[in-house]
């Protein structure tokens, strides 16, 4: 047989596939299986939403290619939309439209480094992040992070002088839950910008933050655009996934080198969803609000489950994920989480999938779940031994 490129053959096949195998030997008997293993919204699309899908399917003219970049519309609706949310002043020439997130970050990443180049992650990183570096051949850096899974910021500023090309964080995190303060943003963007570095932000679950203030304000910083990226994904606010829709924000020049990359991996997104989300950006304001309500409250459930199991420990929890210390000490997460698969009926993504040093973790996407399955948790983790 011929040979495999060795950058893709080594890595393990996709996790997500993976532990949702381990359930089919739960035998259902302590009730239906719960599935925390992806990050999907556990709630219907807007019937609005399926409406314009469907008509914007129907159209002519959406079977042909479109700009690279993204439809007009979508641009100058998700410009405007940014440009509110943090009081900036963004145009479409800001914005570049992915077949979601992480095609996104592909796209960032191809553009920021080259092969044998280095890009800084925290960890525990978001799993995708480090394959998409490995896969094309650019080195992963890693950034620790402090008891509350924030990076640590002298080791930023030591990860940052190392000659790296960029640092990608998520916040709300990915894995962990775990929020960035916009103080703490404004201190690594600097030394980002100190050091000549793209600071690349996934705010995938921005959506989901309480209210408040903006989540940041390196849009106001004068000169942004020349170090920093900003990734978003309509799938989880828009209950879309199946339809494969992210964003950029960035300066026009690095929308131009994005869409070099875009142009080789798909031309275009998809162009009928695009048409749908420029419509949904002004209308489904409320809706999106209720949704953030409602993973509000399952945030609360779960932190009402796991104080009452003493033996589990939530170390950080918000948006879509709980990372959670498990009881099993010294033992391996993929172990506790294949028994908790397939004895408890529990699915949940083991922590040394995110990198070094996280056995004693697990990650819960309790999301999908509503407050009455997660609820159904507390007898589950209790029954669970090794």
């Amino acid at each position: 047989m011929a040979e495999f490129n060795p950058l893709i053959s080594r890595l393990s096949p996709p996790p997500i596939p993976a532990v949702q195998a381990w359930s089919r030997a739960y035998d259902g008997s302590l009730g239906e299986r719960i599935n925390l293993s992806q990050a999907v919204p556990g709630y219907p699309t807007h019937p609005d939403m399926l409406q314009w899908l469907g008509e914007m399917a129907a159209r002519q003219e959406f079977t042909g290619y479109g700009d690279i970049e993204g439809e007009p519309e979508l641009r100058d609706a998700y410009s405007a939309h940014v440009s509110a949310i943090y009081g900036a002043r963004l145009t479409p020439v800001n914005i570049h439209i992915t077949s979601g997130a992480n095609q996104a970050f592909m796209c960032l990443a191809m553009a920021a480094a080259a092969a044998g180049e280095a890009v800084a992650l925290p960890v525990p990183f978001y799993f995708n992040h480090d394959t998409t570096l490995a896969m094309l051949g650019i080195r992963t850096v890693p950034v620790p992070c402090d008891a509350g899974f924030l990076p640590d910021i002298e080791a930023v500023k030591r990860v940052a002088a190392s000659g790296i090309r960029a640092l990608a964080l998520v916040t709300p995190n990915n894995p962990t839950g775990a929020v960035y303060p916009p103080a703490l943003l404004a201190e690594i963007f600097e030394i980002c910008r100190r050091n000549d570095i793209w600071l690349i932000l996934d705010e995938t679950y921005r959506d989901f933050l309480p209210d408040g203030a903006a989540p940041h304000g390196l849009l106001d910083v004068p000169g942004w655009e020349r170090n920093l990226a900003l990734i978003y994904s309509f799938s989880k606010s828009y209950c879309i996934p199946g339809h494969r829709l992210g964003a950029i924000t960035a300066g026009a020049k690095m929308v131009d080198q994005v869409a070099k990359v875009m142009d080789n991996l798909q031309i275009c997104a998809p162009r009928a969803p695009q048409a749908a989300v420029a419509k949904a950006i002004p209308a489904l304001v409320d809706w999106r609000r209720a949704n953030k309500d409602e993973i509000g409250w399952r945030v609360a459930a779960m932190k009402d489950v796991m104080s009452r199991l003493p033996a589990w420990e939530i170390s950080a929890i918000g948006a879509y994920f709980a990372y959670v210390r498990h009881p099993f000490r010294g033992a391996k997460s993929e172990a506790v989480a294949e028994n908790l698969a397939r004895e408890a009926g529990v699915v949940c993504l083991p922590g040394a999938y995110f990198g070094e040093d996280q056995d004693d973790h697990l990650r819960l996407a309790f999301a999908n779940a509503d407050a009455k399955t997660i609820l159904m948790l507390e007898d589950r983790l209790k029954s669970l031994s090794l």
